[in-house]
């Protein structure tokens, strides 16, 4: 006999190759989804949708939806829906409306204060999921529909019977700290980038795109944060484990009441993220604003590999996801499609990563 011993490997504990790995990402979907998108749009829509101004264009809508699909995509990690997080965008723009116009609060304090107040009826909304052990559908639900009501109430009696309260931009114009969230970032730089050929002007020479909008950066940066806390962080673990298995991860001292109620509450913030950047851009809020906008931020996290039973997601995943709706309902413009097909393109694409993410889940898992 030979003294050398011969080693067997064994197989499962074998370097997982790299399609594997690739197979196992929830934002997968989502990233071929984009291409697919991409390449019918560069195939069919007008050249000018993928110059500097066209990108900005679908860019904008994608930023503010994809705001509320990050906090959303958290939450639905988490185990739970948010349904009434469109009715809080006009709810709590209607709160912010009135501390600028109505009780003249400068910014650095009427913001603050619209982020609280939204925190707190997302606070309300995980309370009562937690405690009366009801499905988070049902009960934000029917905030749906009583924030929708308090916005049309509260507009009627801030206004004295209309549904839109104007002069936000009249009071908000000169304060220091309105660039943050209106507006145009880096105009500077696109003036010069305009001055020397590199972007495209108007024949006065001033550009075409005068800087970047705020809320694309704001919707880069909460995609970053919201990626490193999942992924990096404990937190990011009690996010997945109280989605994955609230007993399991209860009984690992996992503070799964805690980690619940805050994503209600981040997704609440998230809500009044969003009405504060358009309120303030529109100069005016009403009774409309984030109408529908619950649906196509769930949609949005699904097709960013979010699983509807909790546990699994990714919110790069509904960056993604976002900027394929705000590419499809922009791109038609460029096209001579019929807008209302995108009606049927949200359809189908729900439809579509709801399969895909349940076969990926059913590879990861080993189930049959």
């Amino acid at each position: 006999m030979s003294d050398s011993v011969q080693i067997q490997t064994d197989e499962r504990i074998g370097a997982e190759s790299f399609g594997a790995k690739l197979m196992k990402r929830p934002e997968l979907g989502a990233v071929a989804g984009l291409v697919l998108v991409l390449v019918f749009f560069l195939i069919t829509a007008d050249r000018s949708m993928f110059t500097l101004a066209g990108v900005i264009n679908f860019m904008t809508p994608a930023a503010q939806l994809g705001i509320l699909a990050i906090g959303a995509s958290l939450l639905m990690i988490g185990g739970e829906f948010d349904l009434s997080i469109g009715s809080m965008v006009a709810f709590s723009g209607l709160f912010f409306a009135a501390a600028t116009v109505t009780m003249g609060l400068p910014l650095i304090v009427a913001i603050p204060l619209t982020f609280v107040f939204s925190a707190a009826v997302g606070a309300v909304n995980g309370a009562i999921v937690i405690r009366s052990g009801l499905p988070s559908f049902i009960v934000t639900l029917a905030f749906l529909f009583i924030l929708r009501g308090l916005s049309l109430v509260g507009l009627k009696l801030a206004t004295g019977g209309s549904t839109q309260l104007r002069g936000v931009r009249d009071v908000v114009e000169t304060d220091w700290l309105a660039p943050v969230f209106s507006g145009d970032a880096f105009t500077g730089v696109f003036a010069m980038l305009a001055r020397n050929g590199l972007i495209e002007t108007f024949k006065s020479g001033a550009p075409k795109v005068p800087g970047l909008p705020v809320e694309i950066l704001w919707f880069a940066a909460l995609a970053l944060v919201a990626t490193y806390v999942l992924l990096r962080t404990p937190a990011g673990n009690w996010i997945f484990a109280s989605g994955g298995d609230a007993n399991a991860a209860s009984n690992s001292g996992v503070p799964v009441k805690a980690v619940k109620i805050s994503l209600f509450m981040l997704t609440a913030c998230c809500a009044a993220l969003v009405a504060i950047i358009t309120v303030m851009d529109a100069g005016s809020t009403d009774a409309r604003r984030g109408f529908q906008k619950e649906f196509e931020a769930i949609i949005a996290s699904v097709i960013g590999g979010c699983l509807l039973t909790g546990g699994y997601g990714s919110a790069i995943g509904a960056f993604f996801g976002a900027i394929i709706f705000g590419m499809v309902v922009i791109g038609l413009t460029y096209t001579g499609i019929d807008q209302d097909w995108f009606q049927v393109f949200l359809g189908g694409m729900l439809l579509l990563a709801v399969l895909f993410n349940n076969a990926i889940r059913k590879r990861v898992t080993g189930e049959r």
